[in-house]
């Protein structure tokens, strides 16, 4: 079972969102573990807008290629370098040192409680 964040919230496209500001968006465990070994991310420029629901990047991995889908709605203030220098940090800490970009956040999408998340995705809190 993958783990999943107490604390956070997560779309149905398996990002996560935490509740600071601004919101740091990631990508849950249970997306790195399907994934696999993950060898490439592109992340939203900072500056850019974005509306809840686009495609504001990718992830690929040794076996595919998965959009990440925003959550939220707002303006990119910062995005994780390190993740996109060291990809591998998406299977090794998905939580932590391996959050995606942060937004200023103007809107939430339909976003799942820890333990919604959990249930509908087989995690393990």
């Amino acid at each position: 079972m993958s783990k999943v964040q107490t604390g956070l919230r997560y779309s149905a496209e398996h990002e996560w969102i935490n509740a600071e500001s601004p919101a740091v968006i990631g990508i849950s465990q249970v997306a790195a573990d399907a994934l696999g070994d993950i060898v490439f991310v592109d992340l939203p420029e900072v500056g850019s807008t974005i509306t809840v629901g686009a495609i504001v990047g990718e992830v690929e991995s040794t076996k595919s290629v998965s959009e990440i889908y925003t959550p939220v709605a707002g303006e990119v203030v910062e995005v994780n370098d390190e993740v996109v220098a060291d990809p591998a940090l998406l299977n090794s800490d998905p939580y932590g040192a391996a959050w995606l970009f942060k937004v200023a956040v103007t809107e939430e999408g339909p976003l799942l409680s820890a333990e919604q998340y959990a249930a509908d995705n087989n995690g393990e809190l």
